[in-house]
């Protein structure tokens, strides 16, 4: 017994060569079962020949173990187990080995010889085995195989990103190369392999139907986000015996509040680049009070009133509401949708919700307005002439023709729509253009400011440019938001049908009619009653000083109906608050009348006038209190800063906005405010 464990144990410790022989019989061995299972090799024949005792059994079985020596055993042994190894390791880890979508195999239906026979198709492809034990059941449902829709394979895609430097083909490519087998052997129903070896009982093999081929552009593979965003740094505080004017432009757009949006219901946070607090704050309606008749397009209210998050602090909260005419005084539109129909266009929240969104706002037209279709994808193409709106199924004939593909020329394109627009108008009308796209010009000028310029001068004769950003990816916000804000139009973003409602229906006269160009607020702050201030927002719309008195200078337009924000905060004088400490060698100033925080001003030009107008209000320094839209607009503008990290908001959190929102919600007819609340408490929750 020793000597048979000292001999187990010098083999275990000393693997030898397997013996030459031994393998030769092996391979023979497995090529001769392989030929068996194939049902290529001859069939055992019967025979009279058997053992003339019961000895020749154990005869047998003594030779069998005569034959097998520790060499051997521990070759194969050895070789098994580092090809399982390779196998479990390698395999899994192989680049662009990629799992396809889910295939439901088709269910297990009676086939009869009969079927077999018209077949005509050699079971050389992944076979079916039915067994006659099957007839016994009932004939199962066959259930169609589902296309996965494309927008909800993007959103697994957000929710479990892949590597992004894979590209589409070479995942594709590195996946037909080597896991063909593993696409048939899913495809197979449960229990039943490529393969096979034949049932005893008797069986008839069918050929499975043709499996359903997984598309490439199906697959949920990487896509590389190059998205990009227009904004600043958070304004600084500023000393107001220092710097005491604060100048920039207004800005009616909401494209930063949908992409806050889409993001967090998305379940992530919003990259903080993309948080303009201005657009936050104005993406809602406010009931200011309207100019009367006679006055200027637009109506001041101001209020003054404690901060929500520093009891330090006060709110200046500014609000603009300009008039809205009635419907028959409104002078005729001229409408061109100038369309991006590139290939990145494809995905159903772009170009499919695009032309849901235009077929809302058809209803909206008046029969003497006219709209024209200009596509670009690679080149630019006038899909419909000018067209009266009251002919709404020849545009809508022309929508459905749309199809995305190609590369994106976004100045050729450009070029044609203000050539249409230019020829479709006429004294006392208004010409705008919609661009709709995905945000992506990776083709047509090089250089982005000689497309800037090339809007700019367009804008002098007259023509407004809008833009609707629509999808996620490869949206270029910081494109869009230049274009808007030289085509003296709107930048919004639009990600569900409810906010294409909003905006190009709710809001169609707003966004449409222009009642004021280029208005630029200024506000001078008094330093014998504020310390410090900074203004919430609005960093990529500063201007200079100089800038407000200069006609020349461009700056945002206000549509009818429309109502525009800016809040600012301040620290007044004496105030535990202040941050900054006093200039040793400062020179004094003795300030203003100690009853006013400031002195506002603003400039606008009437729609086709070069000549701008002042209006002036002194800012008070009483508080006036805060009415439920200036609250809620302050807990909007919390909310924004919170989302930026901004640091001087103390420990006043998303829980503290949800509330104060909550309770100054009033009357939300929509349901905007509501949608709001959900949202900080959905940020609360993601940001922990």
């Amino acid at each position: 017994m020793t000597d048979e464990f000292d001999r187990l144990r010098a083999a275990l410790q000393d693997t030898p060569a397997p013996d030459a022989d031994m393998k030769a019989a092996h391979l023979r061995a497995a090529m001769e079962n392989f030929d068996t299972l194939q049902e290529t090799a001859d069939p055992a024949r019967p025979s009279t020949d058997a053992p003339k005792n019961r000895a020749g059994f154990w005869n047998g079985v003594s030779k069998m173990l005569g034959n097998l020596t520790s060499r051997g055993a521990l070759a194969a042994s050895t070789g098994l187990i580092a090809a399982g190894l390779a196998l479990f390791v390698i395999l899994p880890n192989a680049p662009g080995v990629l799992t396809p979508p889910s295939v439901a195999p088709p269910a297990p239906g009676l086939a009869t010889d009969d079927d077999v026979a018209t077949s005509g198709v050699v079971a050389q492809k992944t076979p079916v085995v039915r067994n006659e034990s099957a007839e016994l059941m009932a004939e199962p449902m066959i259930e169609p195989v589902m296309e996965e829709p494309l927008l909800d394979a993007e959103i697994a895609m957000e929710a479990a990103p892949m590597d992004r430097d894979l590209s589409i083909g070479q995942v594709t490519g590195q996946a037909q190369a080597v896991a063909p087998q593993m696409l048939r052997r899913q495809a197979a129903p449960l229990g039943v392999t490529s393969g096979a070896a034949p049932a005893r009982s008797k069986s008839v093999v069918v050929p499975a139907p043709p499996q359903a081929e997984v598309q490439p552009n199906r697959l949920l593979l990487p896509q590389a986000e190059t998205e990009t965003f227009a904004n600043e740094a958070p304004n600084s505080l500023k000393v107001t015996i220092e710097e005491p004017v604060s100048t920039f432009s207004i800005d009616v757009d909401t494209a930063s509040y949908s992409v806050v949006r889409q993001s967090i219901m998305s379940g992530r946070l919003p990259p903080k680049e993309a948080v303009r607090v201005e657009e936050m704050v104005n993406y809602f309606p406010y009931d200011y009070a309207a100019p009367d008749a006679g006055e200027a397009p637009f109506r001041t209210t101001v209020q003054t009133f404690q901060t929500p998050w520093n009891e330090g602090t006060q709110l200046v909260h500014i609000g603009l509401q300009g008039q809205l005419p009635a419907v028959e005084d409104r002078p005729p539109l001229n409408l061109v949708f100038l369309i991006d129909t590139s290939g990145s266009m494809q995905n159903a929240n772009k170009l499919p919700l695009l032309k849901q969104s235009l077929r809302l706002m058809l209803s909206e037209l008046r029969p003497e307005d006219q709209v024209a279709i200009v596509t670009y994808a690679g080149s630019a193409g006038q899909v419909l002439a000018p067209t009266p709106a009251s002919d709404q199924a020849k545009i809508l004939n022309a929508l459905d023709q749309l199809e995305a593909g190609g590369s994106t020329a976004g100045q050729a394109g450009l070029q044609q729509a203000y050539a249409v627009a230019e020829g479709m108008a006429e004294d006392g009308e208004v010409s705008r253009i919609l661009l709709a796209t995905d945000g992506d010009f990776n083709v047509g000028l090089s250089d982005p400011e000689a497309l800037k310029d090339f809007i700019a001068d367009k804008r002098d004769t007259g023509t407004y440019l809008s833009v609707l950003g629509f999808g996620r990816g490869n949206l270029d916000d910081a494109t869009m938001q230049a274009l808007a804000q030289n085509g003296n139009g709107q930048a919004a973003y639009i990600d569900t049908l409810a906010e294409a409602r909003k905006v190009l229906v709710d809001q169609l006269t707003g966004a449409l009619f222009p009642i004021a160009n280029d208005v630029k607020i200024q506000v001078e702050f008094n330093p014998a009653t504020v310390a410090e201030y900074r203004l919430i927002g609005y960093e990529t719309r500063a201007l200079r000083r100089e800038d407000f008195n200069n006609d020349k200078v461009d700056a945002g337009e206000i549509g009818a109906g429309h109502s525009v924000t800016a809040i600012y905060e301040i620290t007044p004088v004496g105030s535990p608050a202040v941050l900054n400490d006093p200039l040793r060698y400062a020179v004094s100033e003795k300030g203003g009348p100690a009853d006013e925080l400031g002195f506002l001003r603003l400039r606008y030009k009437e729609p086709g006038v070069t000549e701008s107008q002042l209006i002036e209000t002194p800012i008070g320094s009483t508080l006036t209190g805060a009415d439920q839209d200036a609250r809620f607009a302050a807990a909007i503008a919390g909310f924004g800063q919170l989302l930026r990290d901004d640091s001087l908001l103390g420990d006043w959190g998303f829980v503290d906005a949800a509330t104060l929102a909550a309770e100054a919600k009033g009357d939300d007819p929509f349901g905007y405010r509501s949608e709001a609340v959900t949202l900080m408490r959905l940020a609360d929750s993601l940001s922990r």
